[in-house]
């Protein structure tokens, strides 16, 4: 390390924060790509069927392990087709503006409590800002490309994401309140001591708030009416193909890997293990993610679309009431000897 430092001297500081970019991102886009796979196995196992099987690696059927490779591939030499009518700008920028935030998220996401590319104390309000520009990319592809059905899908999509942003800000205040912290590092140590010490035990309606929240923010079955087929074509991404097409893809299932990990680090403990004694590490971390998604993909394969006036009404008339009166029970509890639950 000291050998590259001396080497490129000033360079040394961008060049390292820019692999540890790469070692973050480049993972995640395999994980997104075998997310794609994980579910179609999964789903298929629930409803008893195959999945896919057949595309593998060197004549290898491996059970269809090559399934992501070849649909990126399909996806990367298709034709971008641009409507006549769009602004062409715009509509090549929307996707970018889509991923962008999703990606960028993960600058403060902490995978230990020493593996992180910035430990900042502000961590969780950059996260909450950084994450609620993903609903500008929503509107920006709607409206760029001059459809009416691709404007109607982007307003009904943003009205629920941003409906939903806002009972998951409160859920994340109650976890604040408790770690009386916003770094990331500071919650995940405020929770040691074991899977009873977790802040899901104490703020139970906020965990469960942020879940299924989380589940609609990122227009997930069963709150996926954005992509309504039977009632609105494919939403805002209609008029989409190709590449451009993937990018929204992409961005689903990276903010899907980003709300199951900020759920574990909010509410499970993060990489700490749930039995005292045990090491920490990643491994608990990625195992607590993992089970997250599971449930995104359960969910899917479980429960039949939601109306949406039964979408809204469950955001504004639900779940922001229930956080609003929980985070008062916490700050109540707080000032009496049931505080030390919430620590």
């Amino acid at each position: 390390m000291e050998f590259f430092q001396d080497l490129l001297g000033p360079a040394w500081m961008p060049v390292w924060t820019l692999a540890k970019i790469v070692a973050i991102v480049l993972p995640l886009l395999v994980a997104v790509a075998y997310l794609t796979y994980a579910e179609r196995k999964v789903i298929g196992w629930m409803q008893v069927r195959m999945g896919p099987n057949r595309v593998g690696f060197f004549g290898f059927r491996l059970w269809g392990l090559g399934q992501p490779i070849a649909d990126a591939v399909k996806l990367l030499t298709k034709e971008i087709i641009i409507p006549t009518g769009a602004n062409k700008g715009l509509f090549l920028f929307a996707p970018v503006l889509a991923i962008a935030p999703a990606m960028a998220a993960w600058a403060v996401i902490p995978f230990t409590d020493r593996l992180v590319l910035a430990n900042i104390d502000a961590g969780l309000l950059y996260i909450m800002a950084i994450t609620s520009m993903g609903v500008y990319g929503v509107i920006v592809a709607g409206w760029a490309s001059n459809s009416k059905y691709a404007f109607l899908g982007s307003l009904r999509s943003a009205a629920q994401i941003v409906s939903y942003e806002i009972a998951m800000g409160f859920a994340l205040v109650g976890v604040l309140m408790s770690a009386q912290s916003l770094n990331l590092v500071e919650i995940v140590k405020a929770q040691q001591g074991g899977f009873w010490q977790w802040y899901w035990l104490p703020l139970f309606p906020l965990f469960l708030v942020y879940l299924i929240a989380g589940v609609a923010e990122t227009n997930r079955a069963p709150f996926d009416v954005a992509e309504g087929e039977s009632e609105i074509v494919a939403g805002f991404h209609v008029d989409y193909s190709g590449m451009a097409f993937a990018v929204f893809f992409l961005a689903e299932y990276a903010n899907m890997i980003l709300v199951s990990t900020l759920t574990s680090i909010m509410f499970l403990g993060g990489w700490l293990s749930p039995i005292p004694g045990l090491p920490d590490g990643f491994f608990w971390l990625a195992a607590k993610v993992s089970f997250i998604l599971l449930l995104f993909l359960w969910f899917r394969a479980t429960f039949p679309r939601y109306r949406y006036d039964q979408i809204m009404r469950l955001g504004w008339k639900v779940f922001i009431p229930v956080t609003l009166v929980w985070i008062l029970v916490v700050g109540l509890a707080m000032q009496t000897p049931l505080g030390d639950l919430f620590h």
